[in-house]
């Protein structure tokens, strides 16, 4: 038997397929009712040879043959399950590895929607105060106001989430992933908001604060009532735009240990090395924030923020 192997071994060496296969398929799985290695050694030295050729038929009926006595070959298992992947239509491929990545990236996609969320509630809020305490006319107030934009404006995202997260410890102040996410995203969203506001804010017709003091209101009364609501109906396009750009802003928390979309799909594409992985979570990202841009144009349109003229 041994004497077969090395001779489909030396035909394959010269040249002559044929003899080859003629002379290793003589090999039986069985000598003395024990399994015999070299019919394991034979079949895969022709599967391999077939799947070169890129003759997946003949190549899979190896795999099987040697699984039929060799069930726990890894080889054979292995390269039988590429086969498989090769034979099978592309678009089949996509939709059963969908089926394979889809719960993980799924997974980060909820955390990526709490962290837009949590920034959306609050950040409009610190925004807002910031805003006000910037047109104050209380000087220590609105210098602070004007520091707090103008750090949180002038140093990138990832860095103030290095230092929330790595560099508070150092002070005596350790947070959680998760804590130190909503601080960074909250403190530069609401930074980037403050400005937009101002802008809305100074942006209505100084007659009109006039008019409600002269109607009796006081400068709280006025900016509730009066100059706040037209300006969110003005700023509603920029801050629609800050909230899709704030779902791709959420990708960096992932250098902080958070498990979002972004960090899920690294760590998939990290052990299965799969292309379709970031093909799904481009394709989850698209849909995210197709929903949101047409959320915040219903919003606009619904609150006038596009009047008919």
């Amino acid at each position: 038997m041994a004497n077969l192997y090395k001779q489909g071994e030396q035909a394959l060496t010269l040249g002559n397929l044929q003899k080859a296969e003629d002379i290793l398929h003589q090999i039986p799985p069985f000598i003395q009712n024990k399994k015999n290695p070299d019919f394991l050694k034979a079949r895969l030295l022709l599967a391999r040879l077939y799947y070169n050729q890129q003759n997946y038929k003949l190549a899979k009926k190896e795999c099987l043959s040697i699984l039929r006595y060799f069930p726990k070959n890894k080889e054979a298992n292995q390269l039988l399950k590429t086969i498989d992947e090769l034979s099978t239509p592309v678009i089949i491929n996509f939709f059963r590895d969908t089926y394979k990545y889809l719960p993980a990236l799924l997974k980060g996609t909820l955390m990526t929607l709490i962290l837009v969320l949590f920034t959306m509630l609050v950040s409009p809020f610190g925004g807002l105060i910031i805003a006000l305490g910037r047109i104050s006319k209380f000087y220590p107030l609105n210098i602070t106001c004007w520091f707090i934009i103008w750090l949180f404006r002038g140093t990138p995202l990832l860095l103030q989430l290095f230092f929330i997260y790595y560099g508070l410890p150092a002070l005596g102040i350790t947070l959680k992933p998760l804590t130190a996410a909503f601080w960074g995203l909250g403190l530069n969203y609401s930074a980037y908001l403050a400005e937009i506001i101002r802008a809305g804010i100074q942006s209505i017709d100084a007659g009109q604060m006039e008019a409600a003091k002269a109607l009796g209101m006081t400068y709280s009364q006025a900016m509730r009532r009066i100059i706040i609501p037209q300006t969110y109906k003005r700023i509603m396009p920029p801050i629609g735009n800050e909230f899709i750009a704030l779902i791709k802003d959420t990708a960096l928390v992932s250098t902080i240990a958070m498990v979002e979309l972004m960090r899920s799909a690294d760590q998939l594409f990290n052990t299965y090395f799969d292309v379709k992985i970031l093909i799904l979570a481009g394709i989850i990202y698209l849909l995210l924030t197709t929903i949101f841009t047409l959320t915040f144009e219903k919003i606009e349109r619904k609150v006038g923020a596009y009047e008919k003229r």
